[in-house]
């Protein structure tokens, strides 16, 4: 294992949100990925939007999705190798240009009304980039904060991810409503990747490589090997894989979702405000952990974050008119990415820096991953009986998780069988209060 980096003292609540983005390096990538990820989102906005008014079926729909995020699934193990082993600035920016370039070529496709297929082609070139980049993306911003301060760094990342879900559609609303055009939109988002080069180039990344001990093969499971020594990260990783397969469809079928639920027509841009609306809950969800929940204990916010999701996907599932969608909209965002922040801080500050790229691996399978393939089982059924019952199927699935996702009780199990191991392998420090492990 490397060294540990030594970062300068300041003067905020360790593990908050201000305390993360007290350290330049982490505010520029932070900055420039906010910025990158608006396009991304208006780009994910209107994508949906543009297939279901060609074809009219959220099965196709659902495809799509796949295309973007199902490469998650079957790349992302191999991403959190070469997250470990190899240079991880050179290996982010290689990604930022492949995702630029299919991004790019979505514009001319859409403005031919090409195939299909085609602009499947293209979205999984995206989704390829998206899938190899994710694992060291997600295992380098952590390395630019003191580990103490891993909660707020997790955190302000949920509000990028989910900030960027609210000004993205916001923009499309605004752009559309001036007459720009669904290529320009694709368009505009290609050229956000240059941002992320752009704080790339000027921000030194500690290398950070894993021990060469063991063959390619085994170095490709290693993940799967320091999650099921860990019952902790074992149950955080499968109730999330469960959690996005049951629960999360109506994320990649939100177009469809919106417009029979709500009878929201195709002309009106109230879509991408609804959309922007779910966003801004999830923002401040994901903000509120390392914030208002900072010294609230982490295990506790994950049941609670399942049981109210549960409540507010039924509500929403129920909802008749857009102006029910709006209202349960915001708990929904908020109380869906509050859970997901609060165990992501949990997984992320018992890992040891060389372990991270490939546990974070799983994660991007059990979370991005797995979506697309609720969306691919659902979407027929959506086309077939409407949504409501998908949702509420979801909702049951998130109470079911609210009693099982008890990290607390495996934390006390494995103390009270003498056992130093409540923290994982490669980190031996304690845990806290808040079940988060201490350390520098």
């Amino acid at each position: 294992m490397d060294d540990s980096p030594t970062f300068p003292r300041h003067g905020h609540t360790p593990g908050s949100a201000r305390a993360a983005l007290s350290y330049p390096d982490f505010r520029r990538m932070w900055a420039a990925s906010f910025g990158s990820n608006i396009g991304t989102w208006m780009q994910n906005v209107v994508l949906p939007v543009y297939v279901l008014d060609r074809t009219d079926s959220a099965s196709i729909v659902g495809i799509m999705v796949f295309a973007q995020l199902g490469p998650l699934l079957f790349l992302s193990i191999p991403a959190g190798v070469i997250a470990d082993r190899f240079d991880r600035r050179r290996w982010l920016i290689a990604m930022q240009l492949v995702q630029l370039a299919f991004s790019l070529l979505l514009a001319p496709l859409a403005a031919a009304d090409a195939p299909i297929a085609w602009l499947f082609v293209a979205a999984l070139g995206v989704g390829v980039g998206n899938a190899l980049n994710a694992p060291a993306w997600s295992a380098m911003l952590p390395g630019l904060v003191a580990r103490a301060d891993i909660p707020g760094s997790v955190s302000l990342n949920s509000v990028m991810i989910n900030g960027s879900r609210v000004l993205g559609p916001i923009m499309v609303a605004v752009l559309r409503s001036v007459g720009a055009s669904t290529p320009q939109i694709f368009m505009i988002n290609a050229v956000t990747y240059l941002i992320v080069v752009a704080a790339l180039l000027r921000t030194p990344i500690r290398r950070v490589t894993a021990p060469v001990t063991e063959g390619t093969r085994r170095q490709l499971t290693a993940g799967l090997r320091i999650v099921r020594a860990n019952p902790v990260l074992a149950r955080l990783i499968v109730s999330l894989c469960t959690f996005s397969l049951f629960s999360l469809p109506y994320v990649g079928l939100f177009a469809p979702v919106a417009r029979r639920n709500f009878g929201i027509s195709k002309d009106s841009t109230t879509y991408e405000w609804l959309y922007a609306v779910w966003g801004l809950g999830a923002a401040v969800g994901g903000l509120a952990i390392g914030t208002v929940f900072v010294h609230v204990d982490k295990r506790r916010l994950v049941r609670l974050g399942f049981a109210s999701f549960a409540i507010s996907l039924a509500a929403f599932a129920l909802a008749r008119e857009p102006i029910g969608a709006f209202v349960t909209a915001v708990f929904l965002g908020a109380s869906y990415f509050g859970t997901t922040t609060a165990m992501n801080t949990i997984l992320q500050s018992r890992l040891a820096d060389h372990e991270r790229g490939r546990v974070m691996s799983l994660w991007f399978m059990a979370f991005g991953g797995t979506v697309p393939v609720g969306n691919m089982v659902f979407g027929p059924v959506i086309d077939a009986v409407g949504a409501r019952w998908v949702l509420l199927g979801g909702a049951a699935w998130a109470l079911v998780l609210a009693m099982w996702c008890d990290v607390a009780a495996i934390d006390r199990r494995s103390a009270a069988q003498g056992g130093g191991n409540a923290v994982e392998a490669g980190n031996p420090a304690a845990l806290d209060e808040n079940g988060i492990a201490a350390g520098e």
